[in-house]
């Protein structure tokens, strides 16, 4: 990743206990030709992960309307199974802050689980028209 200084993170013994929000596999397409997967393929799959609890917190249609902070520990490669938590951290009047963890386990000769990303993202909720709309109260 040209530029940015990637922050060594201790490799973790586990995933953590609650379920993830998002598993892929890093494939061949997400890579660059050194097998290292490109780091907007990460950021989508970021958003997208972020955007499964906001869209639920809204019960409908969110925007992506900020990149809070984005931080990558490890570099991630093709074939990891890659693990995206998801919690929600905020809910405003019309947005929603999301914090989302990702984790790589790879190896599975010799499994190996590390964090690989931190971000925090927040949404808006939009209506129909795509005009911002207050999130509903929590049932």
């Amino acid at each position: 990743m040209g530029g940015v200084k990637m922050l060594r993170d201790q490799q973790v013994t586990a995933l953590p206990s609650r379920q993830p929000t998002l598993r892929v596999v890093a494939m061949p397409s997400d890579c660059s030709y050194t097998g290292d997967v490109f780091g907007g393929w990460i950021m989508a799959q970021v958003d997208i992960a972020g955007s499964i609890p906001a869209v639920h917190r809204a019960r409908g249609r969110v925007a992506t309307v900020a990149v809070n902070s984005f931080l990558f520990k490890q570099p991630l490669f093709m074939g990891d199974v890659v693990s995206f938590y998801a919690r929600i951290e905020k809910v405003g009047r019309t947005s929603i802050t999301v914090d989302v963890e990702v984790y790589a386990q790879r190896d599975p000769a010799k499994p190996v689980c590390v964090r690989v990303t931190e971000a925090k993202l927040t949404y808006v909720a939009v209506d129909d028209d795509r005009a911002p709309r207050v999130v509903p109260p929590e049932e």
